[in-house]
Order: structure tokens, then C-alpha cells, then sequence
């Protein structure tokens, strides 16, 4: 059997693209968890020195995975290990940046979620976690951000923006800021107002009943 040289081409060249493209993204999720631990660290030193009552901790979950709690919420940043193309539809595609070279469309993601503190405390496994945001970075560590207001709104140039310490820097606090504001909110009355004997019975503030900051709200709008 002879090797189909078209073929042979194709696949190690896009291969060691896609392991470029990872490396890349690697590389920047360990920015975003060197950026973490410090602000955490920071901020638990200036609630000591100030006296203040508020709990920090960060947590390292293994290569893909790590967790910042401040005050009664959790940032947890996941590195996803495969790597993706947008759609021939997004408004990336259309962009000078991507024409001039399609390679560059090939992104790794960082995949940031916010959750309640207390979800994890009490093991309320029911309770849910919303995406803020997602960071998507290609083989050059060009990047940008789909995600909830500040994140969505200042992080979205495809063509100009670059990795940096600073851009990251700068995209974790935006997320604290943007979590920090982003309040729990009273579920609507008829969305809670029936409880089951069962539910009840397995201590609802535990496991049954389901908590969240937009529980019962469209979250998509963000206007509430």
C-alpha cells in the first residue's frame, strides 16, 4: 500500500495547525490562572489589612480547570482541549483579519462560569451556573470574548487584539466586576410557590429545590 501524499499532507499539516492552535491557548490559560491566584491573593491581603469580612480562596483543579471564590461567588475558568472553526456565518468570518488568512478562524476556548458559593458549601447540586463568557484564542493568540456585557461588549476585536499579560489582566477583573454586579435575584412567586412532600422531605435547601441568579428570568437579555 502506497501513501496517498495529498492525504499525508493534509492531515500532518493540519494537525500540527490544530497543536499550534492548542499550545497557543494553553499557554494563555495558564496567563489567566497566574492572573487569577494574584488578584485573589491581593484582595484576601487588603480585606486583612482592612479588617474586612469578605472570604477569597482559589483553587487549582488540575491542568484544565481552576476556581476563584470571592465574597458569595465562584469563578470557575475551563480550558476546553480540542480546538474549533466558527461557522461559515459568524460575524468573525466576515472579517479582513480571517479573509486575508483562514488559519486564523481556528480557535482554542477558555470557557468562564459563574456559581453561587453556596452551591458548592451545601451541595446543592441542582443549583445552576451561568457562562459569562467565553475567550477564544487562535495560533497567533489574537482573541476575543462572546459573553455577558462587559466581557461581551469590550473584549471583541478579532483583528487588533493580542494576548498580553495586561489584556488578561484586564479580562479577569472585568469578570469579577461583571459577577460581582451580577446580584441573585428573587425568583418570581409562581415559579417557587409549589414544594412536593418529597422535596420537603430531602431538605430542599439542600439538594430539591433548584437556585440561581436569574432562576425564573430571561438571563439572555440581561435586563433585569
Amino acid at each position: 500500500m502506497e501513501l496517498n501524499e495529498n492525504l499525508k499532507t493534509l492531515i500532518f499539516d493540519k494537525s500540527e495547525f490544530k497543536q499550534q492552535v492548542y499550545d497557543a491557548t494553553k499557554e494563555t490559560f495558564e496567563m489567566f490562572r497566574s492572573a487569577t491566584h494574584q488578584l485573589i491573593d491581593l484582595l484576601r491581603q487588603k480585606a486583612t489589612a482592612d479588617g474586612r469580612k469578605v472570604h477569597f480562596a482559589y483553587e487549582d483543579r488540575g491542568d484544565f480547570e481552576f476556581e476563584a471564590q470571592f465574597g458569595g461567588d465562584v469563578l470557575i475558568f475551563l480550558l476546553h482541549t480540542n480546538v474549533f472553526e466558527f461557522s461559515r456565518n459568524h460575524d468573525v468570518m466576515k472579517s479582513s483579519y480571517i479573509r486575508e488568512d483562514p488559519h486564523r478562524s481556528y480557535c482554542g476556548i477558555i470557557q468562564i462560569y459563574n456559581f453561587l458559593a453556596d452551591s458548592f458549601t451545601f451541595q446543592r447540586d441542582n443549583d445552576l451556573g451561568y457562562l459569562i463568557g467565553r475567550v477564544f484564542v487562535n495560533a497567533e493568540k489574537h482573541y476575543f470574548i462572546e459573553g455577558k456585557r462587559e466581557l461581551g461588549m469590550l473584549y471583541n476585536n478579532f483583528n487588533t487584539s493580542l494576548i498580553t499579560s495586561e489584556s488578561v489582566q484586564s479580562i479577569v477583573e472585568s469578570a469579577f466586576e461583571y459577577t460581582t454586579n451580577f446580584d441573585l435575584l428573587t425568583p418570581p412567586y409562581d415559579e417557587v410557590k409549589v414544594v412536593s412532600v418529597g422535596e420537603m422531605r430531602s431538605n430542599f435547601d439542600k439538594k430539591s429545590i433548584v437556585t440561581g441568579k436569574r432562576l425564573g428570568f430571561k438571563f439572555q437579555s440581561d435586563t433585569d
